[in-house]
């Protein structure tokens, strides 16, 4: 009698611990069952113009509203679902056009076309407070915004603020490297050239400007070294409108146009005769004919796209080519 009580004891022990082993496992399953359904948080905050926007995941639909903002996508491997149109070309420039094929328009710079832009679904859209300030709110609603605060020459700084919105800063760092590592190779090619003084000049319809320091050509030229007109100083006081960026001139100007080497180009969408003529007319006035840098050879008519409009990375690296090749002759 006393073995057979002892064997129900050792049984009903060893129950118990059957019973919590599976206990055990079954908490583990359940334990390793809620972990696998966790999501991991891949959200991220930006901080831009407008403020802060949380974007949830790494975008993959983006609709990108400034030409320069297209050219930082382009150079970081990314096609946009959609982008506003190019200020020159049918839609787009003739250097980004192959990489822009089945990219949708959404309207220019300073006209979105907000329903086109909602129709693509995007999981981000870029922008800049300079032009499209006023549809913010609308473009939020449809999907995570970031504005840039402006758009002048110093495009780098717009540049790292769109790789962070795409969270591709490493890629975007990348990117810069390479475009900062030719420019230094470019400056020491040309060696003493870059003391030469240089003039920028740009005729659109009907009006002409002098551009200067904070435009994207000027800001290059800084970079690489170069010394600007002397007589141009003068123009761009504090109540320019247009700061160190360009000023609007008159023919009475022609001679402060000059430079040890001057450089021109023709704002003409779709071949625009009034911006042609303009052009033709100034280059043929005798105030121009007689500019030092007409006398001797030293004038270049390039790229209004390349050298001004575009404004992003990629053009910069082929202004950096064309200059190269300029300077080298």
């Amino acid at each position: 009698m006393k073995n057979f009580k002892l064997i129900i004891t050792l049984v009903a022990i060893m129950s118990i611990f059957l019973l919590a082993a599976c206990g055990n496992s079954e908490d583990k399953a359940d334990e390793k069952q809620g972990s696998d359904n966790k999501t991991e948080d891949t959200s991220y905050t930006v901080e831009h113009a407008m403020g802060q926007t949380t974007i949830k995941e790494t975008p993959k639909r983006v609709v990108i509203l400034t030409n320069e903002g297209t050219e930082a996508l382009l150079a970081m491997g990314i096609k946009p679902v959609g982008a506003v149109k190019s200020w020159l070309g049918d839609p787009w420039y003739d250097h980004i056009k192959d990489d822009m094929e089945g990219v949708e328009v959404v309207g220019t710079e300073s006209e979105v076309n907000l329903e086109k832009i909602a129709s693509l679904k995007p999981d981000l859209i870029i922008g800049t407070k300079m032009r499209q300030e006023a549809v913010y709110d609308q473009l939020s609603a449809i999907a995570p915004t970031v504005f840039s605060e402006t758009l002048r020459g110093d495009w780098q700084e717009n540049f790292k603020l769109y790789a962070k919105a795409l969270n591709l800063e490493e890629k975007g760092n990348e990117v810069l490297d390479q475009f900062n590592t030719h420019l230094e190779d470019v400056k020491a090619k040309l060696g003493d050239k870059v003391n030469q003084e240089v003039s920028v000049v740009r005729f659109m319809a009907g009006k002409s400007r002098i551009y200067y320091t904070d435009s994207f050509s000027g800001v290059i030229f800084n970079q690489l070294g170069f010394k600007r007109a002397a007589q141009q100083a003068e123009l761009f006081t504090a109540d320019n409108k247009l700061g160190n960026l360009a000023i609007e001139v008159g023919k009475e100007v022609i001679p402060k146009m000059d430079g040890d080497v001057l450089f021109y180009f023709t704002y003409a969408p779709q071949g625009d005769p009034a911006a042609l003529d303009t052009a033709k007319e100034w280059t043929n006035d005798p105030l121009w004919k007689n500019l030092n840098a007409v006398k001797t050879g030293n004038v270049h008519e390039v790229s209004d796209a390349v050298w001004n409009t575009a404004g992003g990375v990629i053009a910069a690296n082929l202004m950096l080519d064309e200059i190269q090749a300029i300077f080298e002759k």
